[in-house]
């Protein structure tokens, strides 16, 4: 959780909400991705998204069945969906989002009957040091 960590400071620094992800495979980190949305003009430039886009890219396939996603804040829907599709093994993440996530808030993606996969979930891994980053972000924007 500390590279995620890092990568959610990164894009806090770059004015990008601060979510970092990382995947992992065998006990080796495979991708490191930053949220950058912004940077790159793509509303789907999630962290995890980027994170899973670029492990399925290294490895050559598209399911990571073999792996662990490690993120800074609950996935929202189409994370979810995504980690879903990846068939991630294991879902790591620190702070909870009652307004857009989507685990264990809003939608509960992985508990709907027509979600063909479901990750193990393991939450609130570095919640507070996820959450004083977003609310130090955040807190710097509004008046």
């Amino acid at each position: 959780m500390r590279i995620a960590l890092n990568a959610a400071a990164e894009a806090a620094g770059n004015g990008e909400v601060p979510v970092g992800a990382v995947i992992v495979r065998a006990g080796r980190i495979v991708a490191v991705a930053a949220n950058a949305p912004r940077l790159l003009s793509d509303p789907t430039a999630h962290a995890e998204i980027r994170a899973i886009r670029e492990a399925a890219r290294l490895l050559g396939r598209d399911r990571l069945e073999d792996c662990d996603l490690w993120v800074t804040l609950e996935p929202c829907a189409m994370c979810a969906g995504a980690i879903a599709h990846a068939r991630i093994a294991r879902l790591y993440y620190g702070a909870a989002d009652i307004k857009g996530g989507a685990v264990e808030h809003g939608p509960r993606f992985f508990g709907q009957p027509t979600c063909h996969h479901r990750p193990e979930i393991y939450a609130g891994i570095g919640e507070t040091e996820a959450a004083d980053l977003l609310r130090t972000f955040f807190a710097a924007r509004r008046p």
